[in-house]
C-alpha cells in the first residue's frame, strides 16, 4: 500500500511539474524573441516526454500487479520461505539460494508467463531490479499473447 501512495505522490508531483513547465513554455513562445521561442519549444518537448514516461511506468505497474493477482488466484505464487530483515527486505543470501530453481523453470518453460513472473520476483528479491523488470515485461508480453490466442 505504501508503494501505491509513493507512486501516486510522484505522479501528482510530475503532473504539477508538467503544468508549471508548460506555463513557462507558453510564456517563452509568445515572447517573440527567437531564442526564447526556441527555449519554449524545448520546454514543450520535456513535459511531453515526462508524461509519456509516467504513463508507461504506471501502465507497467498496473499490468504487473494484475499478473501478480492472477498468479495468486491460481495458487501459483512462490511458496519459498526466505528470511527477511526487520525492515522487511529479503536477506540476499536466501534469495540467491532459491533463484536457480526459478531460472531453471524459465529455461524449461520459456513460453510460460508464470515462470517469467516468478523469475522477476526472484530477481527483485536478489536486488537486481533491471533484470526483474525485464523478466516481468516478458511475462506481461507472454500473458497478453496467451489471452489473445
Amino acid at each position: 500500500m505504501t508503494a501505491r501512495i509513493g507512486v501516486a505522490l510522484m505522479a501528482v508531483l510530475l503532473a504539477l511539474y508538467i503544468v508549471l513547465v508548460a506555463q513557462r513554455a507558453w510564456l517563452l513562445l509568445i515572447s517573440g524573441e527567437p531564442i526564447a521561442i526556441a527555449m519554449g519549444i524545448a520546454l514543450v518537448v520535456l513535459p511531453v516526454l515526462a508524461a509519456w514516461a509516467l504513463s508507461r511506468e504506471l501502465w507497467f505497474g498496473v499490468r504487473a500487479e494484475r499478473l501478480g493477482r492472477r498468479l495468486e488466484a491460481e495458487g501459483a505464487v512462490p511458496a519459498d520461505q526466505v528470511s527477511v530483515r526487520p525492515s522487511g527486505r529479503v536477506i540476499r543470501e536466501d534469495a540467491d539460494a532459491v533463484f536457480p530453481a526459478y531460472r531453471a523453470d524459465v529455461e524449461e518453460n520459456p513460453q510460460d508467463w508464470r515462470a517469467w513472473y516468478r523469475l522477476g520476483v526472484a530477481y527483485d528479491a536478489a536486488g537486481d531490479r533491471r533484470r526483474a523488470r525485464a523478466a516481468v515485461r516478458t511475462a506481461i508480453r507472454l500473458e497478453s499473447a496467451e489471452r489473445r490466442a
